[in-house]
């Protein structure tokens, strides 16, 4: 199970990229991606549900790190916030389903 983790994680960073640097291929802008994520109501809903998740999944990061002192697994954190939860998430969870030693 552990493995698959490891799998949505680069899944979750892959695929997120793909269309994220094909938005930029056709010639926009960080600040125009920035634009679209709020175009309408769904997306800025959407870009909330993202932003509260991953602030979510921080705190937790945070709270266990300092518990379990697994300090490998804060890299979680840049993974959630340059790449998405889609990284973040799966990836937080196979760090911390590693053996503890």
């Amino acid at each position: 199970m552990r493995w698959l983790f490891l799998a949505l994680a680069v899944w979750g960073a892959i695929h997120p990229m793909y269309w994220f640097l094909g938005y930029m291929a056709d010639g926009n802008s960080l600040g125009q991606l920035i634009d679209a994520w709020y175009v309408n109501a769904s997306t800025t809903g959407l870009v909330w549900d993202l932003t509260i998740a991953a602030i979510a999944l921080t705190v937790w990061v945070i709270w266990e790190t300092m518990e379990r002192r697994a300090w490998l697994n804060l890299v979680a954190i840049p993974a959630t916030f340059c790449i998405g939860v889609s990284c973040g998430l799966p990836l937080y969870i196979f760090l911390r389903s590693r053996p503890r030693t």
